[in-house]
């Protein structure tokens, strides 16, 4: 599908940042939910919040650094990919010529999502 936007002869791109709950007790689902709650929506069909970043500014680096506090202090599964921008999709995002499309074509390339750290 195309996109009809004034932009749609630049590729739009977000970072779709994701985190499974941890297995946990209600108490400490609770303090989980807390700590998201603020920064990602949540999918309780999927036990997974979800947003998406389309600028790397404060709020970004707030909801990743909320992101991987869960994962430190609850065992909770972070991922951060590239994906394509929906059509609907109104927010900012980075473009085909900026950093972003560098980085993840060059990720690309090694067999690694975007966030992704090498096995050694």
């Amino acid at each position: 599908m195309t996109s009809t936007a004034t932009h749609s002869d630049t590729a739009r791109w977000l970072l779709e940042v994701t985190a499974a709950a941890a297995s946990a007790d209600p108490t400490t689902f609770e303090e989980q939910r807390q700590l998201l709650c603020s920064v990602a929506q949540f999918d309780s069909a999927s036990r997974t919040w979800w947003t998406y970043i389309g600028v790397l500014d404060i709020r970004a680096l707030e909801i990743l650094q909320r992101l991987y506090e869960a994962a430190r202090r609850f065992g909770t599964e972070v991922r951060v990919q590239a994906v394509a921008a929906p059509d609907a999709w109104s927010g900012p995002c980075f473009t085909a010529v900026g950093e972003l499309a560098a980085l993840t074509a060059a990720q690309a390339g090694q067999g690694r999502r975007l966030g992704e750290l090498p096995v050694l």
